[in-house]
């Protein structure tokens, strides 16, 4: 009800008693990002509108791609161009036609608060035109520079409906009574939904987390940068003095862009995945313990009488959360190993094996520099002893000469 007084366009009613649901794909979410940093990056004019494809199972529909839209500005208002619209609509349909897609919505950008009044004029265009029961996919910027680990997605997704109007009762005024039904207005309200992933999907998001770790932003370069210690005339018409290399030039030489391999790369993004994996589950606990720590005195002491010390309030009690952290608590006997000492064996074992190999790849290295220094240094022994040789005798080289 506090969302229905602060925004207008939001509906009163519960999102749950629709019954609809929605199911939305990862490829959505990085066609939208995508779009959205192309729009930011090259300053296009003009809002971030797209349309939103997929299917309607009773009531499920499921958002499985997306495609940016083509707008323009009509008196002072933002609407979409017909001509081609249903023009790339129509191409999208005959592309996904295995199983036959068609269009559930549309996304935009929208603050918090939800839908403002600057969307009806498409909104209306598409529910007239195309679906009359179409969703909005609004994308909240300023909740994805929130960089909360297990934090929800900076999305909304909204279904419309149309709602009476009914005037608000002031206390201690007589209204007047009028016959007739009162007037529909077009209401917005918060429909729940679940990310699902499918194979060829899963592919796409993992090559999408290898390119994220190895992402670097790089600077172009202004001018070709002098290495330290070369010469100072670069196309050799004179003479050039060697100079000693500067502090500048060490700084600019430890500042290089180095590729990274694919095995790097590879290593980067398996540790950068088990990290965010380390930090949502230290957050999930840290929540788990919140929660507890919250909880009644009676609740932690089993002692009714016992008062609450704390300024803060306490959490009001929820049995069905209390019973799944006790299964929880419960299964973690499962984890832990129940021969400790035989754990620890094996695990001190297996890492003497690992140290055992460093060090015999670096054996078999020094080995390998020890034959490559004594095969050069018996090539400078074999050309010394033959240029000894011949100062010595001095016929050995006439009579070489002679053969020649």
């Amino acid at each position: 009800m506090e969302l229905a007084t602060e925004n207008p366009l939001l509906s009163a009613q519960k999102a749950s008693d629709s019954g609809l649901q929605a199911v939305l794909h990862p490829l959505v979410l990085l066609t939208i990002s995508d779009y959205i940093t192309r729009h930011t990056l090259r300053e296009q004019p003009g809002p971030i509108v797209g349309a939103l494809i997929g299917q309607q199972n009773g009531r499920e529909v499921t958002i499985e791609h997306a495609f940016e839209c083509a707008t323009k500005a009509v008196h002072g208002e933002v609407k979409l161009d017909s001509d081609w619209f249903v023009q790339r609509l129509g191409q999208m349909k005959t592309i996904h036609s295995s199983p036959q897609l068609d269009l559930v919505g549309w996304y935009t950008l929208l603050p918090k608060t939800g839908p403002t009044p600057s969307i009806l004029h498409i909104h209306n265009y598409i529910l007239t035109e195309h679906n009359e029961s179409c969703l909005l996919l609004g994308f909240h910027p300023e909740e994805s520079l929130k960089h909360d680990a297990g934090s929800r997605l900076p999305l909304t997704i909204y279904e419309s409906n149309f709602e009476a109007e009914e005037p608000k009762n002031d206390q201690g005024e007589d209204k007047e009574m009028r016959d007739g039904e009162p007037p529909l207005r077009l209401r917005f309200r918060e429909l729940p939904y679940s990310v699902e992933t499918g194979e060829a999907e899963m592919i796409s998001m993992d090559f999408v987390a290898r390119g994220a770790g190895n992402a670097t932003a790089v600077e172009p370069r202004d001018q070709k940068k002098v290495m330290p210690g070369n010469l100072d005339d670069p196309k050799g018409k004179r003479k050039m003095e060697f100079r000693e290399p500067t502090t500048a030039d060490l700084d600019d030489a430890d500042g290089e862009v180095h590729v990274l391999s694919r095995e790097d790369e590879e290593m980067i993004a398996a540790l950068s995945a088990k990290a965010n994996s380390i930090k949502m589950l230290q957050s999930r606990i840290n929540l788990l313990a919140t929660y507890l720590e919250r909880l009644p005195p009676s609740y932690l002491t089993g002692d009714d009488t016992t008062m609450a010390t704390s300024d803060v309030e306490p959490t009001v009690p929820s049995y069905t959360i209390l019973r799944s952290i006790q299964a929880l608590v419960n299964r973690l006997s499962l984890v832990v190993p129940s021969a400790t000492e035989a754990y620890e064996q094996e695990m001190l074992s297996e890492a003497n094996d690992v140290h055992l190999m460093e060090l015999l790849n670096d054996v078999l290295q020094s080995a390998t520099e020890v034959r490559g220094l004594g095969k050069k240094y018996n090539i400078v022994e074999t050309s010394r002893a033959q240029n000894k040789k011949y100062a010595d005798d001095p016929k050995i080289l006439g009579s070489r000469f002679a053969e020649i």
